[in-house]
């Protein structure tokens, strides 16, 4: 499947894009555009794909992500049932540099945002109480129009520019241009998605792209900074610290239906990647998750 190059078209006067979303899943496919996005989850849960990394959302969760970095917000298999009591849904905000007038980013005092705009080309999650109060002024954007929305972006981007509740989602250099490279993982992504908790060869995975296993190794790893067996062992990781956290399931039983076959491997992979056990993971934080 070919990358889809997304493009928000701004209302009728505003420079740039904002709008809240309400839909039964989101649909966009495996994507990346020219402009900056915030997202913010106002309520869903998934997986998320975001260059080169691969982690949950949930509802609350909010992003930065800059220019041409691909991305993909996937839902589990009961957001596609119709389900009334499951939505999907956001606020998006696109907008460009030349969004903000030509000369204003060459001006001193937007030092900070020239700053931040470098930092988001890996994607940053926004955290704590900067979360909090960018969402508030997000839901006031959204009321407003004309000058006092385009002011309002700007004191956005001003406090996430001073801000350090910051972390970065992706490594650099993952940018979306590439169509073939783009699809390539792209199948990749979606095909481990669908089948981690399986056992899974590099030539099987390979052959989905229709590469060798040493030319797909060196092609995988050279894009995402990180070796498959690397990326796959993070994905089952995150699904085995969301069922111990929301089931009372077995922890041999969570290891072996996330595609570990061996329990003493998954507690050594559980510890290093979480810095605790399985069993510390739960008793620490499925009270305060329930």
């Amino acid at each position: 499947m070919k990358p889809v190059l997304e493009h928000l078209a701004p209302e009728r006067e505003e420079s740039f894009f904002a709008q809240a979303f309400n839909l039964p899943y989101f649909g966009t496919p495996w994507h990346y555009h020219p402009e900056y996005e915030l997202v913010w989850v106002t309520a869903s849960q998934g997986k998320r794909f975001i260059g080169n990394s691969v982690s949950d959302f949930n509802t609350g969760d909010l992003s930065f992500l800059g220019p041409n970095l691909p991305h993909l917000y996937k839902n589990p298999p009961s957001y596609y049932e119709n389900n009334p009591r499951q939505r999907a849904r956001s606020v998006i905000i696109h907008f460009s540099e030349a969004s903000l007038g030509v000369d204003l980013l060459g001006l001193p005092q937007a030092k900070g945002f020239r700053a931040l705009f470098e930092l988001s080309k890996c994607g940053l999650d926004i955290l704590g109480q900067t979360k909090k109060e960018i969402c508030r002024k997000m839901e006031r954007l959204l009321e407003s129009s004309g000058m006092k929305r385009f002011i309002c972006l700007l004191e956005i981007l001003d406090q996430l520019a001073a801000s350090e509740e910051c972390a970065a989602i992706s490594d650099p250099g993952i940018i979306g241009h590439n169509a073939l490279d783009t699809e390539r993982l792209d199948t990749v992504f979606q095909f481990t998605y669908q089948n981690f908790e399986k056992d899974i060869r590099l030539e099987d995975i390979a052959g989905l792209v229709h590469m060798t296993r040493t030319s797909f190794c060196r092609f995988f790893q050279e894009r995402t900074k990180k070796t498959y067996f690397t990326f796959l062992n993070n994905m089952r990781l995150n699904k085995a610290s969301k069922l111990l956290l929301e089931t009372e399931r077995g922890i041999s039983d969570i290891a072996y239906n996330c595609g570990f076959n061996n329990l003493s491997h998954f507690n050594r992979q559980f510890k290093s990647h979480f810095a605790c056990s399985p069993k510390t993971y739960r008793e620490t934080y499925a009270k305060a998750h329930r």
